[in-house]
């Protein structure tokens, strides 16, 4: 028998989605969100910069925007949902459509004016480089 590692706030968000199929309000995602569904991101930290990625499928990039304000990095847009067509019949639909937004409280050492953004194969690749001031130095402090 395999071990599996067990994560208990995916097992709370496969409950959640479960329940709000059946749009009761107390239990629905829309308690906790405006949006219809968020896309899942990584995000990870160097010297020089941070950097976030989004999973993005089926979302053409011209669907995409990413704001910066008042200290707010917000990534918005929308997945559209396949129309049925005559002969074809949708069984299940488990996947979440509509609009969609996070956001991200930018730390103070980011350069704002040098975001730069790519959007490729559904993945959107920010990077936010560090500002100058703020990289850390090292500095020795004389005891008395």
């Amino acid at each position: 028998m395999a071990l599996v590692k067990w994560e208990p706030f995916r097992e709370l968000e496969d409950m959640l989605d479960r329940y709000s199929r059946f749009n009761w309000p107390m239990l629905s995602r829309e308690a906790f969100s405006t949006t219809e569904w968020a896309p899942r991101v990584d995000i990870t930290e160097t010297d020089k910069e941070f950097t976030i990625k989004a999973e993005l499928p089926e979302v053409k990039k011209e669907d995409v925007k990413v704001n910066i304000e008042n200290g707010q990095l917000s990534i918005s847009g929308e997945r559209k949902q396949e129309k049925e067509e005559k002969g074809k019949k949708f069984h299940r639909i488990e996947r979440s459509y509509g609009s969609f937004m996070r956001s991200f409280t930018l730390p103070e050492n980011v350069d704002a004016a040098n975001i730069k953004a790519a959007f490729k194969d559904g993945m959107l690749n920010l990077t936010l480089p560090k500002s100058a001031e703020s990289k850390p130095r090292s500095t020795e402090v004389k005891i008395q």
